[in-house]
């Protein structure tokens, strides 16, 4: 259950598509990335929805994440993309976790810990342009190769990701694939999997080496560029009008009296603010209340937030925040950011309600501890 009239609709029907538009799009396995809580849309819903859909794994950014999914029942395999302490090696072997080797620096530290890697699988990571995190050198990745089997692990894979891959000039995307290309076949091994596509590479950059990808934002049914596939977003935002009162000109609204009425006006508040990940930025934006576009009036709130109506309407009425009319694209190019920050900063105030057949399956309220 939830106690305040905002939230987040999660459309499994629309994941389910999405996934079948990227098999569509290429013949390797996807690897379901559900960094960030699945980008805001729930991770267990996603991972499950993901694998049954014929997923090969799924990936997170830190370990935290993957004991979460591992804590609400999530048993398929899970890589994570980022760093781990040395120290939390053993927990990692525990849940069955597949880490990311990031340095070899980092490998040393972790043997320097932990003897034995039995059972424990890791991905190699090339830095072939990004200078983020990853190895450069065959040297140093086929001394974490033999490092890793001395020791009882097994190396699954290997990959890179791409820095521009979303860019109309794909020249940078073309560097990094020879380099990460020549570094594969400089391997003592060949690993079970090799993947460098995200998102955007896999709509314009696929390659004929890798035999994965990982699929982010599309997802989720937003695309990072241009296309014509056919993605359905997957989140919708709603709140509902919890007070409505006519202003006269000459009054203010919000904090800081920011803005002004310039004549009769009605003035209706919503139970979201900053602090859900709506910011302060949104004012002069538009929401939908009854397929119109009415504007957002005064400072955003902490959890409160104003806008001014076209006409009276009851208390209840609900109000479009992303959706099909206000789709999250939008939001993004309005705000000058993009789509990722947009989802990603929805907050655990918001329960996500979870669709499937035109039916509520489930309702996560993370503030509560609670999935119904």
């Amino acid at each position: 259950m939830f106690y305040r009239d905002t939230w987040a609709e999660i459309n499994l029907d629309a994941l389910r598509h999405n996934c079948r538009e990227i098999q569509k799009l290429t013949n390797k396995k996807m690897i379901a990335v559900l960094k960030a809580n699945a980008y805001g849309h729930c991770d267990y819903w996603v991972a499950k929805t993901a694998m049954e859909e014929g997923a090969a794994m799924v990936a997170v950014a830190y370990l935290d994440e993957a004991l979460s999914l591992r804590k609400q029942g999530f048993t398929s395999d899970i890589l994570v993309l980022g760093h781990i302490r040395a120290a939390d090696i053993p927990l990692a072997q525990t849940h069955r976790i597949t880490l990311t080797v990031l340095s070899l620096d980092w490998l040393n530290e972790c043997l320097a810990c932990h003897d034995d890697l039995s059972h424990l699988k890791f991905h190699l990571k090339v830095d072939s342009g990004m200078n983020r995190i990853g190895m450069k050198t065959s040297d140093e990745m086929n001394n974490a190769i033999a490092l890793i089997m001395q020791h009882n692990g097994i190396v699954e894979g290997i990959y890179t990701h791409y820095a521009c891959a979303d860019e109309d000039d794909l020249n940078y995307c073309e560097m990094q694939y020879h380099t990460f290309k020549t570094l594969v076949d400089r391997l003592s091994i060949k690993p079970k999997w090799i993947h460098c596509e995200n998102s955007a590479a896999i709509l314009q950059f696929p390659d004929e080496l890798t035999n994965a990808v990982r699929a982010g934002l599309i997802l989720y049914g937003v695309s990072p560029i241009s296309t014509s596939v056919d993605f359905q977003p997957v989140l919708s935002l709603f709140s509902k009008i919890t007070c409505v009162k006519q202003i006269h000109a000459g009054e203010c609204v919000g904090y800081g009296a920011t803005y002004t009425a310039k004549g009769d006006e009605w003035i209706a508040t919503l139970p979201i603010g900053y602090a859900d990940g709506f910011i302060r930025a949104n004012q002069g934006r538009s929401m939908i209340v009854d397929g119109e576009e009415v504007e957002i009036v005064g400072r955003i709130c902490m959890d409160q937030c104003m806008i001014r109506l076209n006409s009276s309407k009851p208390l209840g009425t609900p109000v479009e925040i992303i959706s099909k009319q206000m789709p999250v694209t939008r939001v993004a190019e309005e705000l000058n950011t993009i789509s990722y920050e947009i989802l990603c900063l929805l907050s655990d105030r918001i329960p996500r309600v979870i669709m499937e057949k035109g039916k509520q399956k489930a309702i996560v309220n993370l503030r509560l501890h609670e999935t119904y």
